[in-house]
């Protein structure tokens, strides 16, 4: 696991310094994770996200530390450079700020380079221990997925009178030591002004172009689902490519035309 050449949050902060928008991608595991720093991917999130894009969940919910150690690990051993952010899953933080200590540093261990919470100006408490002892943490605020249930689904926040409480936990966040801050689902308005309020970067995902940088799921953004929000650009359709390709493979086998000679030898 290389670390000498990793980008940091100096790097990071430059580009913000000089108009340089950030980009951020998930990635679960080392056969994607070096093809998107390839590309020239900045961050990379070992997000709670695989829950729906690998673990085969219909949220996030389930994922457990465990799984998120073992996919940070791959992220890292087969990349040099991207700046890995990895998530606390729900249940390995919220008991005490020493329970999430220990969830963080057993991602910190794997390879991260930072962790990323969710949630407002309840995670200050947290976000300082950790901070204060070598931790970097990314915030998240908006829609939360871990708050499903509580949020009433994945929809806009920050509409109307919680406009207000949302910018007063961006400006928590930030002053209990947070590197950053994802604002996820938020009007792209709202989005701006916490942008320009906050000392700190912002990544967008559904929340307009005005944010520091920006982060797709890796999955929707290659076109490996036949669905995805309205916020997402495919920029790709991997998954009809894919499918093209299983199909190719079943065909020539069926027909005896693979293997041919070319992918054998006789002795």
């Amino acid at each position: 696991m290389a670390v000498e050449n990793r980008i940091r949050i100096p790097e990071l902060l430059k580009l913000v310094d000089r108009g340089e928008k950030i980009t951020m991608l998930t990635a679960y595991d080392a056969t994607i994770a070096p093809l998107l720093e390839a590309a020239g991917v900045e961050m990379l999130l070992v997000g709670d996200s695989m829950g729906n894009v690998a673990l085969g969940y219909s949220s996030t919910l389930p994922v457990s530390l465990a799984d998120v150690i073992r996919s940070t690990a791959a992220v890292a051993r087969s990349t040099s450079r991207a700046f890995i952010v990895a998530d606390l899953p729900f249940g390995s933080f919220e008991a005490d700020d020493a329970e999430g200590f220990r969830a963080a540093a057993e991602l910190m261990k794997a390879g991260a380079g930072a962790v990323k919470i969710e949630g407002g100006a309840q995670r200050t408490s947290l976000i300082k221990k950790l901070s204060e002892n070598g931790i970097p943490v990314m915030g998240h605020l908006g829609y939360t997925p871990q708050s499903e249930h509580t949020l009433g689904g994945p929809r806009l926040q920050g509409r109307g009178e919680a406009s207000a409480q949302m910018l007063t936990d961006a400006q928590a966040l930030a002053d209990a030591g947070a590197f950053g801050i994802v604002l996820e689902m938020v009007p792209a308005r709202l989005a701006a002004k916490i942008t320009t309020s906050v000392p700190v970067p912002t990544i967008g995902i559904g929340a307009g172009p005005d944010c520091d940088g920006q982060v797709l799921v890796w999955a929707d953004m290659a076109g490996m689902t036949e669905w995805t929000p309205s916020f997402v650009r495919r920029f790709a359709e991997i998954g009809t490519a894919l499918r093209d390709a299983a199909a190719g493979f079943v065909q020539a086998t069926k027909t005896g035309a693979f293997p041919d000679t070319e992918n054998f030898k006789l002795d």
